[in-house]
């Protein structure tokens, strides 16, 4: 069975090829890399690379060939309208190089209410895959849990989580976590099912104040709930031009759009997600 997986120099791209390096033999694996010169250590440890370019259809065509299964995962843009253009020269290489199978990212943040920037790409990947003639399968992540383990010392120094989502509550799951369970489903028939979406997530979800008390036991320093607004948030974090970004996801959150919990992680892996104190406290334990 050969598998490809896009985004492999990426923070989940590189935790799934770490994930099936335990199931298949690096024979098995191609990684499709937008620059070679980033993935010199997987050059090193033998696996095939593919350059690939989303928005060159024949970069995704050669790449594409003779392979039984596409693992996608979409590049870091943060608009919904290049994404959704890149996922659309995904399905035109796919089906021109007759991929058998797509495994896509999705992201729960995809309802039509959402206010989310990215929230129309993930709400169109599986309506348009629906329509598409491939046979795909989607994992629909919730938060990724692994930043808040490098926000904690600034959490400590404020005294306080400013998330601005009032009295709902976020959903979590570790990038470990959920490319256990990309890789699971990749190497499992009966979970590779056609139409199929899983939504990953960890057994609960959190209000504020009880990730605020989260933190507080992981970092010994007393940390409480104080939000601040969406604007003000926005501002906060636009070094990278993300705060328009990250204030409309937890705008989103604000509307109890993220607070979704299922046992689909535990369907797919057979055990729980890694809950939330136990996941920082290692992540702590490790950097301090």
């Amino acid at each position: 069975m050969t598998i490809l997986i896009t985004g492999a120099t990426g923070h989940l791209g590189g935790a799934i090829v770490a994930a099936l390096q335990q199931r298949q033999p690096i024979s098995n694996l191609t990684l499709g890399v937008h620059n070679l010169a980033h993935a010199t250590k997987y050059q090193q440890a033998g696996f095939q690379l593919r350059q690939i370019d989303f928005h060159n259809e024949t970069t995704l065509q050669q790449a594409f060939q003779d392979i039984d299964l596409l693992i996608y995962v979409p590049s870091k843009s943060h608009d919904s309208f290049s994404r959704v253009t890149e996922l659309e020269h995904v399905i035109t290489a796919a089906k021109a190089s007759h991929v058998p199978h797509l495994l896509a990212m999705g992201f729960m943040a995809d309802q039509a209410n959402n206010p989310f920037d990215l929230s129309a790409f993930y709400g169109y990947l599986p309506r348009r895959l629906a329509s598409s003639g491939l046979h795909y399968t989607i994992l629909r992540n919730a938060l990724y849990a692994d930043p808040l383990a490098p926000y904690l010392p600034e959490l400590i120094d404020r005294g306080h989580v400013i998330y601005p989502v009032g009295e709902q509550a976020l959903s979590f799951i570790s990038l470990a976590d959920s490319a256990e369970a990309f890789a699971t489903v990749a190497t499992t028939p009966a979970l590779l099912e056609d139409g199929r979406t899983y939504t990953l997530t960890q057994s609960q979800a959190y209000t504020m104040p009880a990730l605020a008390e989260v933190l507080s036991t992981v970092s010994s320093h007393p940390i409480n709930y104080e939000p601040v607004t969406l604007a003000e948030f926005e501002a906060l974090y636009d070094a990278d031009h993300e705060g328009h970004m990250l204030a409309s996801m937890y705008a989103g959150g604000a509307m109890g759009l993220l607070d979704e919990v299922t046992t689909d992680y535990e369907t797919i892996t057979g055990h729980p997600a890694t809950d939330l104190t136990t996941f920082l406290q290692r992540e702590w334990s490790n950097k301090h």
